[in-house]
């Protein structure tokens, strides 16, 4: 992707110093306070301190096991995290150009950039959570280690298939200024707790801000000339390889369509391909 030398965005809040670059988060650490006040007062709980910060510094966080974090990361290289951070910035500021042409009235969102975890206004914000738009305060959230697994963990390697994933989560904000979140959650509250029609709704949620992606990527190409060979290729390995069906299998799970939330890799790459041929929003409707 032909991204250097491109104007960057201003709307992007780096918390990567703040939320530890690797190490022990701001978030975790306000956890930490008042997990450890109880235990500190008795002989018991300081046993568990001990045993956790010897598990800590033998490369395992024990909070993994609470949700909060995960396996000790390495020290961040900071220069490709620079240049990571750099991208995400560059393609952020793409989506404002063709968004900011193409719909009348788009609000620009930002993009918090954190390591390990982050609070957002939808709640405390964990790397294991992924990638997200919060509609509350109308931010991305993106900790830079998981384009990591998705090239190490995905086989999803490449800088478009990083855009991509961004584009993705600015075709959520797209869906929040449409008015779509808000009836999707309206829809899901007056389900209740049947799994199987929310889950369902969830999808076409998700396929559609596939779809705007494409979208994006149409008009990133046709007005900046950006994609180059092989990134097209990227987008959709990385669409497969975070399909509902792929993941279900690569767990050694059977594949149950009833659970799927964003959508068989099938689905997420012709809502992707929908988009980038046709540029067109209206084409995009998945709730048909």
């Amino acid at each position: 992707m032909k991204w250097r030398d491109q104007r960057r965005s201003s709307n992007v809040d780096d918390r990567r110093s703040s939320t530890g670059g690797g190490g022990i988060s701001a978030g975790t650490i306000l956890f930490l306070f008042r997990l450890l006040g109880p235990l500190l007062r008795t002989k018991f709980g300081w046993a568990i301190i001990v045993l956790g910060v010897v598990a800590y510094l033998s490369g395992f966080n024990p909070l993994s096991m609470l949700g909060v974090g995960g396996v000790a990361s390495k020290p961040v290289d900071q220069k490709k995290d620079d240049e990571n951070a750099a991208f995400i910035s560059t393609v952020l500021a793409n989506t404002e150009d063709v968004w900011n042409k193409q719909l009348k009235g788009y609000r620009e969102p930002k993009v918090v950039l954190y390591r390990g975890a982050t609070q957002s206004g939808c709640g405390f914000a964990s790397a294991q959570v992924g990638p997200f738009y919060c509609p509350a305060d109308q931010k991305v959230y993106l900790d830079l280690g998981f384009f990591e697994e998705l090239a190490n963990n995905h086989n999803a390697p490449g800088d478009f298939a990083q855009a991509y994933v961004l584009a993705h989560e600015i075709g959520h904000h797209i869906q929040n200024l449409q008015g779509t979140l808000a009836k999707v959650q309206k829809a899901k509250q007056q389900w209740g707790g049947d799994s199987k029609r929310t889950n369902a709704l969830q999808v076409k949620v998700e396929l559609q801000a596939d779809c705007y992606a494409g979208a994006w990527a149409h008009y990133a190409h046709k007005d900046f000339g950006i994609i180059e060979e092989g990134d097209v290729e990227e987008a959709l390995n990385a669409a497969s390889a975070i399909g509902d069906d792929t993941l279900q299998k690569k767990a050694g799970r059977t594949v149950r369509p009833d659970a799927f939330t964003h959508g068989s890799s099938e689905q997420r790459i012709e809502w992707f391909r929908r988009g980038l041929r046709t540029g067109n929003l209206r084409e995009c409707d998945t709730f048909r």
